[in-house]
């Protein structure tokens, strides 16, 4: 059985009205050091046996960041955390992004998690999952009779 739901087009209207505001803010108020939502930038690429994840987060250190990985979904946590305001102080120019976020994607496949490596260099975090076996591709030897 199908439930009926009222048609509101003020709702519609209130939701393109948010997302053009969204791209107006994004485009001129955010810095270019990050992507349109304010989380960091990410690599992710995949060989024959592993998956690599690798994210920008610079003035980040190793304790700032939490990752997990939940079924085929890795998820990176971590906080910026501001430094202190100049007192007496007029900024031009204050465009470094402060406050948390969470970026989580979806990995192209099945990973090894309790082989997973994680490395934090010159502010690049670099994941590091081997893929499962059953995924992995394998030669398979041709005989001749």
């Amino acid at each position: 059985m199908s439930s009926l739901i009222r048609w509101e087009p003020m709702r519609e209207m209130m939701s393109l009205r948010e997302a053009m505001d969204r791209l107006f803010d994004d485009a001129f108020t955010r810095p270019l050091s990050l992507n349109n939502w304010g989380m960091p930038a990410i690599d992710m690429y995949q060989t024959d046996d592993k998956v690599v994840v690798k994210a920008a987060l610079p003035g980040l250190s190793a304790e700032d960041v939490q990752i997990s990985v939940t079924g085929d979904v890795l998820t990176i946590k971590g906080e910026f955390r501001q430094d202190e305001d100049v007192k007496d102080a007029v900024y031009q120019v204050k465009e470094r992004r402060f406050g948390s976020f969470e970026r989580s994607m979806l990995l192209p496949t099945q990973v090894e998690t309790d082989k997973a490596r994680a490395e934090f260099q010159n502010g690049v975090l670099t994941i590091t999952l081997p893929k499962a076996e059953a995924v992995k591709p394998r030669t398979i030897t041709v005989k001749a009779k």
